[in-house]
């Protein structure tokens, strides 16, 4: 069973408790606290978009309420979202299959063995083009030379 309200969450009384450089933080924390005690959950989750408006105006001045739509899902999470917009789920990128600790730390300062393999190959593919365009150099100023020569047989 899914359930959905809409509440309008008093901020000011809780982060005039603060001091100034941290109110915004108390202000999230403070939505935190109401949607657990009103939905019953502990495992509340903020959306993008609610929590953007919280830090709007910085750190030192958040808003003094905000209305808030709020998901309450069979699995026992609550998500909540700003008024008007819709929750979007975000998942942390998967990691790739690198070792943990010293050792994974010390593959990727040094390189793998992939990345030296190519580098390797595009600097042999630089070598040969360069001797190619050295090559092609020396062709044109042959070409050249016998061309001035035909032209003072010439005259």
């Amino acid at each position: 069973m899914v359930l959905e309200r809409t509440y309008i969450i008093p901020l000011r009384r809780e982060w005039l408790k603060v001091p100034r450089y941290k109110r915004a933080k108390k202000a999230s924390t403070a939505v935190r606290e109401f949607l657990a005690k009103h939905m019953k959950l502990d495992n509340v989750k903020i959306g993008n978009g609610l929590n953007m408006e919280l830090w709007k105006h910085g750190m030192k001045n958040p808003p003094h309420k905000i209305k808030v739509s709020v998901i309450k899902e069979d699995d026992g999470t609550v998500k909540a979202e700003l008024f008007g917009k819709k929750y979007i789920e975000h998942k942390a990128p998967e990691k790739k299959d690198e070792e943990t600790g010293m050792a994974g730390k010390l593959k990727s300062m040094l390189g793998s063995d992939k990345k030296k393999e190519a580098e390797t190959e595009e600097k042999t593919e630089h070598k040969e083009a360069k001797k190619e365009e050295y090559k092609h150099a020396e062709k044109k100023e042959e070409h050249k030379a016998k061309l001035s020569e035909k032209k003072t047989v010439k005259k």
